[in-house]
């Protein structure tokens, strides 16, 4: 269960990362617009994988796009980080 917490983790921070990558957007759109979705899309699998014993907070946050929030919310209760 760990590894998936891990996982979600990652592709949120990647997310998040890309966002504010406002050099890709600025250099090349499309591109950016492209690793957005895949990364969107990631999220959507993992999503559709979330162990039975998911905190409902989690969830929330992960249906309402609240991406920064859920990050926050895996580290501090899945992954233990400050």
């Amino acid at each position: 269960m760990d590894e998936y917490y891990f996982t979600l983790a990652e592709v949120l921070r990647e997310r998040l990362d890309l966002i504010a990558d406002h050099q890709l957007r600025g250099q090349n759109p499309t591109a950016h617009l492209e690793r957005l979705k895949q990364a969107s899309e990631r999220i959507e699998q993992l999503k559709k994988q979330l162990p039975k014993n998911a905190d409902s907070m989690l969830i929330h946050y992960l249906d309402r796009m609240s991406f920064t929030k859920a990050l926050e919310f895996v580290r501090q209760h899945y992954l233990r980080e400050p």
